[in-house]
């Protein structure tokens, strides 16, 4: 099975049954004891600690930026190199995600979060001890650095979340699996945190992200191994023995232990049956159901990055600058890393309660407002009046209700509209799509201000809300309550009729086929 699968081996992983949920299929499941409870949210929590350092990567450039083109020393980058060290990282994160899925089926969960924290402590350590006297090495140096965290990025957008998805019992899953997008954004608080008590040595900051690297490393070594990829590589006693771990069974023949055990081979072997029969991937992206929501999340992804949001969680020190922002920059950014934070908690609440489209649609709006309204305070600055404070509480504003929708809802739904059998195909040509606009728009932004002037760009955001809205009112589809195969249908063109006749049909073949046996 190759690594392109492994999005689609974990969908069937993840269901106990190929039916519909009963009592009777969910029977086959540990019930849900405080002690297995502890243990299920422990391991997913310690899996996910992993991700806050890919965080810190995410958020490093806006820590550093400042200093290393402004330093009074001798070493600076070019306007140009700045650039590259901040967009670098965008455009190896897809390649990061493709070797995820290969190292996931290949060696596993658990050694998978292995690679991406030594792959992080390489990227801190060569950070740390970057060159003080020149230029040109210094420039290398950190595109080297940048290249691998970009890569230990791509790598953690899926593991710790898989993991936590195949440990859980389902009472608990939807929370855990949350838990990337939280520690992703504790990661970039962290970082801002650090940037503002060590404003002037980005050197002894990245020290202590490597410390904090080598800590999360050393976490992983007592977390045991996914049962469900222990099943798919028919390492069955050690799969028995990791299962009974997690769900905090210490019988020796446990009868439901066996039953979830038997479940996972047959979702597996279902799996590859078929594998065996599917279609080209070229094929599969001819047909309306792939091809409709590939244009559909690929569109997001592109509002999602040119109405500026990674602009502001890269450059967010340097952004506050330019936005007429009167406090400190870098406490500026830990605003805005604090208010990722809490909006990513109350986002797992807004989105189950309101669906996708809501949210989305008073994201897009809020973000053009706060965008015109930094446009109007660049045209008139505010900073040493009464309106002074503006600024920040527009930025913050504008992170806020990002994160409601046009951040978050592009990455959750990539996860829902495609089929399972091209799924991992599909979304992993989508994150491509997204992290290259990201590259682009983080290349771009300073030649843009430069050319179009600070107020342009913002209403230039703006513009680009508003029509990010238009896009959500007629084209995002809803997808809260709605089963994989209910989205399927939509996009196939399937309406509730039509499923019912082909239900009642199958129903009259087989009494007809049992009234002729």
């Amino acid at each position: 099975m190759s690594g392109k699968d492994t999005d689609e081996l974990e969908a069937a992983l993840s269901q106990k049954s190929p039916s519909k949920e009963t009592p009777s299929n969910n029977a086959v499941l540990t019930e849900l004891t405080r002690q297995a409870a502890i243990i299920q949210i422990v391991m997913a929590v310690v899996a996910n600690v992993t991700i806050i350092s890919s965080g810190m990567g995410i958020g490093f450039p806006s820590i550093a930026l400042i200093e290393l083109q402004n330093s009074t020393s001798s070493v600076v980058l070019s306007e140009s190199e700045a650039t590259w060290f901040a967009a670098i990282t965008s455009i190896m994160c897809p390649f990061g995600g493709l070797l995820s899925g290969y190292l996931l089926d290949k060696v596993g969960r658990k050694k998978t979060l292995y690679f991406i924290n030594l792959i992080s402590i390489v990227s801190w350590a060569i950070m740390s001890f970057a060159s003080r006297t020149d230029a040109n090495t210094l420039f290398i140096q950190l595109i080297v650095a940048r290249i691998i965290i970009g890569l230990a990025i791509g790598l953690s957008s899926t593991p710790a979340s898989v993991y936590a998805a195949e440990v859980a019992h389902p009472n608990l899953r939807g929370r855990l699996t949350l838990l990337t997008a939280f520690c992703t954004a504790i990661g970039m608080l962290s970082i801002y945190t650090l940037g503002y008590v060590f404003k002037n040595d980005w050197r002894f900051v990245c020290m202590i992200c490597g410390v904090f690297t080598v800590v999360s490393l050393l976490t992983v070594i007592p977390l045991p191994e996914s049962p469900s990829w222990l099943v798919s590589k028919k390492r069955m006693e050690k799969a028995e023995r990791c299962l009974k771990v997690v769900r905090a069974v210490k019988e020796d023949d446990n009868p439901e232990i066996r039953a979830e055990l038997d479940a996972l081979e047959q979702n597996i072997a279902r799996f590859r049956s078929s594998q065996n029969s599917k279609n080209s991937k070229l094929d599969q992206l001819k047909k309306p159901e792939v091809y409709k929501p590939l244009s559909i999340m690929c569109t997001f992804f592109f509002f999602q990055q040119f109405t500026g949001i990674f602009v502001i969680i890269v450059y967010a020190a340097s952004f506050s600058i330019e936005a007429g922002v009167a406090i400190d920059p870098f406490l500026s950014a830990v605003f805005v890393g604090l208010t990722r934070v809490v909006t990513t908690v109350l986002m797992s609440f807004i989105s189950d309660k309101f669906g996708r489209r809501p949210p989305a649609l008073f994201s897009g709006f809020g973000m053009a407002c706060c965008m015109f309204g930094l446009a109007v305070c660049a045209i008139h600055p505010v900073k040493g009046t009464a309106l002074g404070f503006l600024p920040t509480v527009l930025l913050v504003a504008f992170i806020f209700t990002a994160t409601l929708g046009f951040l978050t809802l592009p990455f959750s739904m990539n996860a829902e509209v495609y089929p399972t059998k091209i799924r991992g195909f599909a979304s992993g040509l989508t994150i491509f799509f997204g992290y290259t606009m990201s590259f682009i728009i983080l290349k771009i932004y300073p030649s843009l201000v430069d050319s179009l002037g600070n107020a342009n760009v913002f209403i230039m955001f703006g513009c680009i809300s508003v029509l990010g809205i238009a896009f959500v009112y007629y084209f995002l589809p809803e997808t809260k309550g709605r089963t994989l195969q209910d989205i399927e249908d939509h996009f196939r063109g399937k309406t509730a009729s039509d499923k019912g006749e082909v239900e009642m049909t199958t129903i009259l073949k087989g009494n007809q086929a049992n009234q002729d046996t």
